[in-house]
């Protein structure tokens, strides 16, 4: 499979949001890496003759770095977690409405959520090394170090089979009713 590099229509890539937290949100659209398209019908078995799919990263800033385990933190990633969740459901389910293919990674599980799970679960962690080149920390699990928010770093992954300049605008419109604003 031929895919593009990466997509976005803005020239100030990635899309920089803020939520209401003040805790920054970046998104970005990306052809599949490698690993992806050599592993696609282990990861997404539903997905094995979808031709062309995007990758749809979102990191969210948080509270703390998350390299070890506490209280707070694993309260703060469940958050984080939840946060996506639903803003990826329903970017998700607006495509899916629009006839696109689309799903999200549980991040705590590594498998789909709206498709039947593969042989093996979805390394975001990888994917966001693979196509953003951020370094990773290898801990009790691996660590992303954000170029500004240091390990203060949670990735999630969504893919969608909608043309990127779509994934886009639902992005945008779906990021304001879950309280995260483009960033002036």
């Amino acid at each position: 499979m031929n895919y593009p590099v990466a997509y976005t229509s803005v020239a100030d890539y990635p899309i920089h949001l803020i939520g209401t937290t003040a805790q920054a949100v970046e998104i970005s659209i990306h052809s599949p890496s490698q690993y992806i398209c050599a592993n696609c019908e282990k990861i997404l078995p539903d997905w094995k003759n979808q031709l062309s799919f995007w990758v749809v990263i979102v990191l969210q800033q948080s509270k703390y770095e998350i390299l070890e385990s506490s209280p707070e933190i694993e309260a703060e990633k469940q958050r984080l977690r939840e946060k996506f969740m639903k803003f990826g459901l329903d970017v998700a389910f607006v495509l899916r409405d629009r006839g696109y293919l689309t799903d999200l990674i549980d991040p705590r599980t590594g498998y789909p959520l709206l498709s039947r799970p593969g042989k093996f679960p979805h390394d975001d962690t990888a994917v966001v090394k693979a196509l953003l080149g951020y370094p990773m920390i290898k801990n009790k699990c691996r660590v992303l170090v954000h170029p500004r928010w240091g390990m203060a770093v949670y990735p999630s992954i969504l893919l969608s089979a909608a043309p990127p300049f779509i994934i886009e605008r639902v992005i945008k419109s779906m990021a304001f009713s879950h309280g995260w604003k483009e960033k002036t």
